[in-house]
Parts: C-alpha cells; sequence; structure tokens
C-alpha cells in the first residue's frame, strides 16, 4: 500500500521532515519498506523544452506528415517530422529533444532517438498531452500561449508538484489502515502521546449532502445476509464522463493509481481515503431497476470486465440485476456489460460490506486480486457505508455534474455493534514488559479513539471501533496499546529469566536430532523441500487417488496446486537438479509432513527420508567398496532403529509400486520404515537416469511406539563364546528374518547373534529356484562357560526346524 504525504496533510497537520514520519509509521506498525520524493508526471517532464516552430512545410514523401523546423533556445533550430494534424508555422509547443525519456501509458519507458522518417531527418518530437502524461488527449500537440519563454523547461511551464510516498508493508490484521485516513488516524495517535499533537483528524464534511429528487430509486434485495451484512446505495442522473480535474489526478498518480474518468477516479479516490470500496453501475443497464445480491448456480457463465469468461462457484456472491443476471462479482471483480463507459449519463453507486473470508475464496479462486478485494479480505468497516456513499456523490456532483436521484439504500438487517473487550492493568503491564501506569493506558486508548465503557481498579472495558475487525481479544487490545505507547521505550532487561523443565522421556525434538546428528556424521546434507508440489507428479511419477491429495489454489505458482502426498517428489526433484549439474554422488535426509485426506478431515504425517544415489563414500580405488546398495540402506536402517531403541519389528518386502526391491519394518500392520531401490518408470518420469535409493521412515509412528526402556551398560562377558556355521540350502522366496527368528527361538537366552555371512547360487549344482545361504551363530552364557552339548542340542533343534518348516536342506 502506498501513502502519499500531501495527501495525509489533508488530514492533519504535520510539521516533522518526512523521514521522520516514516520512522513514526513504522514504530506503529505500519512498516515503511520504501520512500521516495514523486513527480505527480510519471518522469516529472524531465528534458522536455518549450520551442517555437519556425517553418512547417509538407512531407515531401507522405500526405500526411509535416516537414517543421523548431527552435528551443539553443543552437541550430531543429527538423522535426511531426504527423500532428495541427501543427502550424508561429506555434508555441512541447518539444522532446533527442535524448529525453517518454513514457506510455502503462508506465513502460521509450527514448527519443535522431532517425529518418519517410527520408527525411527528424531530431525530436513534438508532443501531444498523452505522451507527456498530462492526459488521454491524442488529438493534436499541444498549443501554448504565445508569450510562453523559447526555452523554458516544461516542468517549470506546468508548475509540476513533487510529493513523498511510503510504500507501506501492511499486514492482513490491519483493517484499519488500509487507507489514509486509517493511517493518519492511527499517526496522530502517535503524535499526541509521544510529541505533544494536538491528534486533530479533519475529517471529510459531508453535512451539506442532500437528494435532489427520488425519480430514479433502485429497488435492492439482499438474499445472501452472511455474505453481504449491509449494502447500500444511491442512484446519481445526469452526469457526465470526462477527464479528472488535475488534483485528483495527481493524489491517484502519486500513489501509482492511473487515472481513468472522472467517475472511476472518484471510487478510487474514497477506498484510497476512507478504505471502502464503491462500484459504480450504469443505471440505465440494470434490468428491472432492481438489485438482487445473490449467489448463483455451480458453473455458470460470466464475463468479467477483462473480457473473459467464468465459470461461477455457488459460493461466489453476485451483485444481480432484476433478471438475475450477474452484473458483478460482489467485492472483487465487475462485469463486462454493467460497468460506466463514455457514453453513461446516469450512475448508480453500491457502497458493501462483505463477508471477508467468503470473498477471499471467491478471488482466490478466479485469480482475481484488486484493490478493493484486498480491503474487503482484510475486513472492510461495515458502519463506514453510508459516509463513503455520501462522500462520493457529493464529490460526483462537483466533478460530473448531475442530480442524487433516490433516497439511500441500506440494507444492514443485523446492525454490527462495537465488540467489548475486558483489559486488565496487570495484563497490560505484564505483556509489555513496563510498568505503565493507568492514566497512559487511558490516553491512548482515547488516542485510538477506543471507547471505555466500564472502569474498576483492576482493568477497563472498552467498545473496539468496528474499522478494527482484528481486535477481539485482551492480547490484542495490549498490542494496540503498545504500537502507540512505542517499542522504543521499553528497556532491555539486564536480567535472563529461565525455568528448569524435567521430563520423564525424550521429547521429539531430541530424538529428531540425535538421528539428524547421526546421519549428518556419516556424510547425510540435509535438504529442506517445499510443502507444495504439482499434481501432474500423482498422476505421472507415482500415482496417488485424486480424491485423496489435498488441492490448494495457489495463485502465486499456479502449477504448485497440492500439498505433497509424500516426500519422494520433492527428493527426486532435488537428484534430478543435482544430476544435471554433474552433482552424481548424493546423501540427503530431510524431515517433513505429508498431506492427505482421510475421510472428512486430513492426514498429517511427519517423515524423515533418505535419499541416496552414486557412491556412499565417494571415489576408491577399492573396487565397488562404496556402492549405495540395499545393505547400505538396511545398516543405515537399523542403526537408526537402534537409537530409537526399536528392536522388534518384522519383515517383509517392500510395495512394488515404489521399489523395483526392498524391505519393509512393520509393527503389527503399520509400516515402521521402507526401502530399497526406487523403481526405474519413477526415475524415468523425473528424468532421472541412474540409480537411487530411497528410505522412508515413519517419524510419527517411530516416536510413538519406540520402546521407553532406558540403556543400561554391562560388563563384558567373562566366559568365552562358541560359534558354530551353517550352510543350508532353501527356496529362493525364503527370507533370511525366517531364519533369524527361528533360530532365535531355538537358542532362547545363550543364543546373542545370528548373521548371514554367504550367499550361493547354482541351479545346476543346488537345483532350479534354489540358493544356498551360510550362517554364523554365536552362542554366550553370563553365568557359565557353555559346553558343547548345549549347543549341539539346539543346533539339531534348529536343523530339524529348517527342514520341517521352511523345507531347507543342510549341507554339509
Amino acid at each position: 500500500m502506498k501513502l502519499s504525504l500531501k495527501w495525509m496533510k489533508e488530514y492533519i497537520d504535520l510539521d516533522l521532515p518526512p523521514e521522520k514520519i516514516g520512522e513514526i509509521l513504522t514504530d506503529i506498525g505500519l512498516e515503511v519498506e520504501g520512500q521516495e520524493e514523486v513527480e505527480n508526471i510519471k518522469g516529472g517532464l524531465r528534458g522536455l523544452v518549450i520551442g517555437k516552430v519556425i517553418t512547417c512545410d509538407k512531407h515531401p514523401n507522405a500526405d500526411r506528415l509535416s516537414l517543421t523546423t523548431v527552435d528551443i533556445g539553443e543552437g541550430e533550430p531543429l527538423q522535426i517530422v511531426c504527423g500532428a494534424p495541427n501543427v502550424a508555422s508561429g506555434q508555441k509547443v512541447v518539444v522532446a529533444p533527442v535524448g529525453t525519456t517518454l513514457y506510455s501509458a502503462e508506465g513502460e519507458s521509450w527514448k527519443i532517438k535522431k532517425g529518418k522518417i519517410r527520408g527525411e531527418v527528424s531530431e525530436g518530437m513534438i508532443c501531444a498531452e498523452d505522451e507527456i502524461g498530462l492526459s488521454n488527449d491524442h488529438s493534436g500537440t499541444i498549443e501554448l500561449p504565445e508569450d510562453t519563454p523559447i526555452g523554458l523547461q516544461a516542468k517549470e511551464f506546468y508548475n509540476l508538484e513533487s510529493d513523498f510516498v511510503y510504500d507501506i508493508g501492511l499486514t492482513p490484521n490491519r483493517s484499519d489502515a488500509t487507507s489514509h485516513l486509517g493511517s493518519v488516524k492511527d499517526l496522530a495517535a502517535a503524535l499526541k502521546i509521544n510529541y505533544g499533537h494536538s491528534g486533530h483528524v479533519n475529517i471529510p464534511d459531508v453535512n451539506h449532502f442532500t437528494i435532489d429528487n427520488n425519480d430514479f430509486a433502485i429497488e435492492v434485495v439482499v438474499e445472501d445476509e452472511v455474505g453481504c451484512p449491509r449494502y447500500s446505495g444511491i442512484s446519481i442522473t445526469g452526469i457526465e464522463i470526462k477527464q479528472s480535474p488535475e488534483w485528483l489526478r495527481n493524489r491517484l498518480e502519486a500513489i501509482g493509481v492511473r487515472s481513468i474518468s472522472n467517475i472511476v477516479d472518484i471510487t478510487n479516490f474514497i477506498l484510497h481515503e476512507l478504505g471502502q470500496p464503491l462500484h459504480a453501475f450504469d443505471l440505465d443497464k440494470i434490468a428491472g431497476q432492481k438489485i438482487i445480491v445473490k449467489t448463483l448456480p455451480q458453473d455458470t457463465p460470466f464475463t468479467t470486465l477483462d473480457e473473459k469468461e467464468r465459470k461461477l462457484h455457488p459460493e461466489d456472491l453476485m451483485i444481480c440485476d432484476g433478471d438475475s443476471q450477474g452484473m458483478c462479482i460482489a467485492g472483487v471483480f465487475g462485469g463486462m456489460h454493467s460497468g460506466v463507459t463514455e457514453e453513461t449519463t446516469n450512475i448508480f453507486l453500491e457502497s458493501a460490506h462483505f463477508n471477508a473470508k467468503q470473498l477471499r475464496r471467491s478471488s482466490s479462486r478466479h485469480l482475481l486480486f484488486t484493490d478493493a478485494s484486498k480491503v474487503f479480505e482484510k475486513g472492510s468497516d461495515p458502519n463506514n457505508t453510508v459516509f463513503a456513499l455520501k462522500r462520493a456523490a457529493m464529490l460526483i456532483k462537483e466533478l460530473a455534474g448531475g442530480e442524487i436521484s433516490s433516497e439511500i439504500v441500506d440494507i444492514y438487517p443485523k446492525v454490527i455493534e462495537k465488540q467489548k473487550v475486558k483489559i486488565r492493568y496487570s495484563y497490560v503491564r505484564r505483556h509489555i514488559g513496563v510498568d505503565i501506569s493507568k492514566k497512559e493506558i487511558k490516553d491512548i486508548l482515547d488516542a485510538l479513539h477506543i471507547d471505555i465503557v466500564e472502569q474498576d481498579k483492576d482493568g477497563l472495558i472498552v467498545a473496539i471501533p468496528t474499522d478494527k475487525s482484528d481486535v477481539t481479544r485482551e492480547v490484542d487490545v495490549i498490542e494496540e496499546i503498545i504500537r502507540i505507547y512505542g517499542f522504543n521505550k521499553i528497556p532491555i532487561p539486564d536480567n535472563i529469566s529461565s525455568s528448569v523443565v524435567f521430563t520423564d522421556g525424550i521429547d521429539p525434538k531430541s530424538l529428531r536430532e540425535a538421528a539428524a546428528r547421526y546421519l549428518i556424521s556419516n556424510g547425510f546434507s540435509e535438504m529442506m523441500s517445499m510443502s507444495l508440489t504439482q499434481s501432474k507428479y500423482a498422476d505421472q511419477v507415482l500415482p496417488f487417488d485424486d480424491k485423496d491429495l489435498v488441492y490448494v489454489n495457489n495463485t502465486s505458482n499456479i502449477h504448485l496446486d497440492i500439498m505433497r502426498p509424500t516426500l519422494l517428489y520433492g527428493c527426486l526433484e532435488a537428484v534430478a537438479h543435482n544430476h544435471n549439474r554433474q552433482e552424481e554422488n548424493l546423501n540427503l535426509f530431510e524431515f517433513g509432513r505429508s498431506y492427505l485426506k482421510e475421510g472428512d478431515g486430513f492426514n498429517e504425517s511427519e517423515h524423515l527420508v533418505l535419499t541416496m544415489s552414486g557412491d556412499y563414500q565417494g571415489e576408491s580405488w577399492k573396487p565397488n567398496s562404496s556402492k549405495t546398495d540395499i545393505y547400505t540402506l538396511k545398516g543405515l536402517v537399523k542403526n537408526i532403529l537402534t537409537r530409537l531403541s526399536f528392536s522388534s519389528f518384522k519383515v517383509q518386502d517392500a510395495p512394488e509400486t515404489i521399489y523395483d526391491y526392498g524391505l519393509s519394518y512393520m509393527s503389527g500392520r503399520d509400516c515402521l520404515v521402507s526401502f530399497g531401490k526406487l523403481k526405474s518408470d519413477i526415475l524415468a518420469a523425473m528424468g532421472i537416469k541412474k540409480d537411487v535409493h530411497f528410505v522412508d521412515f515413519n517419524w510419527d509412528l517411530l516416536t510413538q511406539r519406540r520402546s521407553k526402556k532406558r540403556i543400561i551398560y554391562e560388563p563384558l562377558n567373562k566366559f568365552p563364546t562358541m560359534r558354530r556355521d551353517l550352510a543350508v540350502v532353501i527356496d529362493e522366496d525364503v527370507k533370511f528374518d525366517q531364519l533369524a527368528t527361528i533360530a532365535r527361538q531355538s537358542g532362547k537366552k545363550i543364543l546373542s547373534s545370528v548373521n548371514l555371512f554367504d550367499v550361493y547360487k547354482n541351479a545346476k549344482q543346488l537345483g532350479p529356484g534354489k540358493k544356498s545361504y551360510a550362517l554364523s551363530m554365536v552362542f554366550e552364557d553370563k553365568e557359565q562357560t557353555l559346553k558343547d552339548k548345549q549347543v549341539e542340542k539346539i543346533m539339531n533343534n534348529l536343523i530339524r526346524r529348517y527342514e520341517s518348516e521352511l523345507g531347507a536342506t543342510v549341507r554339509s
């Protein structure tokens, strides 16, 4: 939002330097992100001079062009080719010599260059009004009075005004500061409390508003009172559409609003003066002389002012005529066929208050973000509609003529009263951190026009102005007080207070940090991808059911239209990005949430994912020593689970929709972690040509079900261990986990470990569909030395179970 200092001074006496005013605005929460001195015409007419046309002859090669010589008061007269029909010798004109920068109506710059036009040299341009930003008139060159001095700078001739403009970074909660007058009220409060200013603000006078007749009364029906709590309007007839006066153009152009016509400019002026959006309808185009505020059926076509046909949503609030034909998306954008044109003579002026949330959804849905919609989204003042209407109507009569031809229509079934909030002095002091007096609190509230309804020794009950839609709680009122009191007046304490918090378990943050430290120490880098992603990934890369996806209306980046259902998409984007830049050895990890619909609600789950490609430990002289494979992943997963005190889980194959091969560790029916080599078609869909391995921990589940047992350190066993090796031939589909489970059951307390140290496959020797596993088993007893008979008994029992349960054959 932009604030004009000259405009602000119409409401308040300011004698401080512009830079100081900018500081105060920032101090009270209207953060000044930029400030500059500007002219009321783009470019400030720099380089333009007054010249006299000495000769004006017909161009020898073009009937519609003139070949002129122009004296600009220095050097030889300039030869200029001109196409204006009214140019003549003896005229005083505005000249843009070679090197002058001019600006289009859209603000784009272009420089005058020496060149040839139809074979004749042209050393500048004789300007029309639209070419230097004075108006939209392009009918001919500007003819100046005969006594205008030659060589005079155009800036001096036009007595060009300058202004000081602040670029305000307005936060969404500041509905009270969406206009010049609203910002001035805030500024006045700060000046009154901290700078000895009177705090007086000059409010525009509408006491002389009168109704001329009631010949063009418009009936208004509000069907959706939730979407439109208040609707006001008035008819004005006999107007003349023309250019706005200079003062109005200057006000708007200083803050970057292009002047269009007197009626449109007045509605924009009221918006930026009072923070109340207005809309002018061509009264003669309102069918049935009736307005209906309602919603229309799903996919009803509506052509907006930008000539685009849009399909309406059943929640879109519409301003319709008597035939229920849409004329405007309420508070957002006008229709193609109901607005003011150059032929308009009668208008109906709308001033309404719309539901902020409903309007915001419509604005986002149709990607229409206007100055009016931004004000309504923050929450306009419902009790300002009639005042703004009177102010605008009086300006229209002054600048466009006409008569006010109806009573003010004001549909306001449920009056929105000032909300009452109780504040306690002790809470004010506690939150501000300063022993602020009761008088200071009351003075600040008075300066902010927050009325005190009741008071006692402990606190106050205050009535919040309806333009402060976000001030609803005690803490919000305290925020208002501290803004005006001044953040800079709050001393920085010398002491730091802290409290000791005890927990009988490990908090989730500590677990995350422990896992992150482990991964970083093993050569991983942490990455962070966006929670938003592209819906095409859920169709083309790793499919998800469309009904399970969480769609968002992202107006900034339209292609990022869903919340990520899996962290895989972002990880593969990072891999593709790095691979395309010759970075192929990647070890990445990320903590983040996935988002899915679940019934009537949503499922957000925290994950830890690892993404690996290339060499795990970089290049090495040792062949295949550091290539990432399933065993690399298994070791990392095991170590992370160990750090989480996780030892009990079932092993099964990882989902074939994601992995070419891999494993899943299960807790009951829930997957704790899945890992493996990603399918080649998933990688191809992301433009990745090399293998990528992926690990996906369900972090929420892990932290919920982790063992609460503390790690206990024990001395090394003083009794010797015994090792037995066993080679078994088994079917291809038998997993090592099955062998290990049976071994642990048979070994009971004295089997300390079981490992796989060799895999052999040879269909000729072992038979088709067979493989050989070589297992090592270590036995130990912490209380006595083991005997061979004990171990042999266990091994014999183990072999019998392998043969009977798994169809294994022991190799001798």
